[in-house]
Parts: C-alpha cells; sequence; structure tokens
C-alpha cells in the first residue's frame, strides 16, 4: 500500500515537472507576461545601494515599450509585459562559471534553480519571468562579466551598472535577458563580442553593409564593419530581426 503511494507522489511530482516544462517552452503570448525584477547589490558598495534604493519600474518603461511595440509589429497584436519591481535580495545569485565544462553548466543550473527557489515569497506571487538585477558601482568595477538567462524556468542573473548613466543601456542588457527566458539565442561571437552575420544583423540586406546604424537585440552590438562594433546607446537604436521573433514565437 506505502509502496503504491509513494509511487503515485512521485508520478505526481514527474507530471508537474513535465506540465511547467511544457509551459516554458510554450508561452501563450495572449496573456500579459509579468516580469518581476530583484535587485541586488553585488559589490557590497553605499554607492550602489544608494542606486537600488532610487529605483522604481518607471527605469524599465523604455524596455516594456519597446517589447511591446516590436510584438505588435510581428503579430499583428501587442503584448503587455508588467514589470513588476521586487525587493532588494542580500544573496547573490551564483556565479557562471567561466569556461565551464557541461558538468559545470549543469551544476550552475541546478544551483541557479536552487537559489530563485530559496528566494521566492508567498507575496512575489506567480511571475512569467524573474530576473535578478546584479548592480555594480561603475567606479569600482568598468566591465560585467556576462548575465545569462534560463528558459527552463524562466529565470535570469542580469549583471548592471550601479549609475543613471548607464541606465539606458542597463535596459537593453535586461531586454536581451528576458528574450533568452522565451527561446531567443545569442547572435554575436562570445569570445570577441561582433554580431554574426547576418542573424545578428539588424539589416543585413543594408548596401553597403557597413556601418550598420541600429543593433538586433540578440546580436548585442552594432556591427561597424566585418571586425568592429560598439554597444547601442539605448533601445532606440535596437531592432528585434525575423529570426528572433521566430525563436520566441511571434512568427509561426
Amino acid at each position: 500500500m506505502w509502496k503504491k503511494i509513494r509511487i503515485l507522489i512521485l508520478l505526481s511530482v514527474l507530471l508537474v515537472v513535465a506540465v511547467n516544462a511544457w509551459r516554458d517552452q510554450n508561452q501563450n503570448w495572449n496573456h500579459p507576461v509579468v516580469v518581476l525584477l530583484h535587485p541586488v547589490n553585488a559589490d557590497g558598495q553605499t554607492a550602489t545601494e544608494q542606486y537600488i534604493r532610487q529605483l522604481t519600474v518607471d527605469n524599465f518603461r523604455d524596455s516594456q515599450a519597446f517589447l511591446a511595440e516590436t510584438s505588435a509589429a510581428y503579430r499583428g497584436q501587442k503584448v503587455y509585459f508588467i514589470y513588476q519591481l521586487g525587493r532588494e535580495l542580500t544573496q547573490q545569485p551564483p556565479k557562471v562559471p567561466e569556461n565551464a565544462t557541461t558538468m559545470q553548466a549543469i551544476l550552475w543550473s541546478l544551483k541557479f534553480r536552487y537559489y530563485a527557489w530559496q528566494q521566492h515569497q508567498s507575496k512575489d506571487g506567480r511571475p512569467t519571468v524573474t530576473l535578478y538585477l546584479n548592480y555594480y558601482d561603475p567606479q569600482h568595477i568598468s566591465a560585467l562579466k556576462h548575465s545569462t538567462a534560463l528558459e527552463k524556468g524562466k529565470i535570469g542573473s542580469v549583471n548592471l551598472f550601479a549609475s543613471p548613466a548607464q541606465a539606458a543601456q542597463n535596459e537593453i542588457v535586461v531586454t536581451h535577458e528576458l528574450l533568452h527566458t522565451f527561446g531567443a539565442t545569442d547572435k554575436y561571437d562570445l569570445t570577441t563580442g561582433q554580431p554574426i552575420y547576418p542573424l545578428g544583423y539588424s539589416n543585413p540586406e543594408q548596401q553597403p553593409l557597413y556601418p550598420q546604424h541600429q543593433a538586433e537585440i540578440m546580436g548585442g552590438y552594432i556591427a561597424l564593419s566585418a571586425t568592429q562594433h560598439r554597444m547601442p546607446d539605448s533601445l532606440a537604436e535596437v531592432e528585434l530581426n525575423k529570426a528572433t521573433a521566430t525563436e520566441v514565437g511571434w512568427i509561426k
């Protein structure tokens, strides 16, 4: 009798896991997307803490507008992205290992999922996506490690600068990582940062090809030549191309 009960419990757990995995990879775009943003003082600096305290949802309004307008252009119907600013967290997400082996990447993924489970509280509700925003004072660090996000679990660890001067570029990074959670893939060389032609270009048919004038959101950068690129200043210099729209399900 107890053996049958244990088997039933196990099958129930597996069913829940399978259903959640299916939902993660089959987003219903007719429903609003709730994005919960948890700021983290990742370097412990006073300036970082002060920056976090003045954050509001308005700091991400351009990201919301970009996604709503772009989704409407491809679907003919706008997707509503509802951003919510969660509480500040004191514990940082596990850091992504550099040059990780497959096993190290799997272990990190499990640790990150466990971290997300630990941090969740009932008052957080049931957001579609949860992003952990790791802020760093640019006076103490000049370059950030790569951010990352998982489609299965819809969670992301996003590294950002705690500076008003970087706020517009922070929105690009947040948007990029958010799209990862819906299946969008990177379209730039992970070693050099150079956008990959043609998928990482906003206008791969432009003549002459260089310089490009916009970045593709998953290409990350504006290609100035075959070997040179720059970070866009804001989402006004960013587009989302058909390849990415297909990956996230805005084009069938």
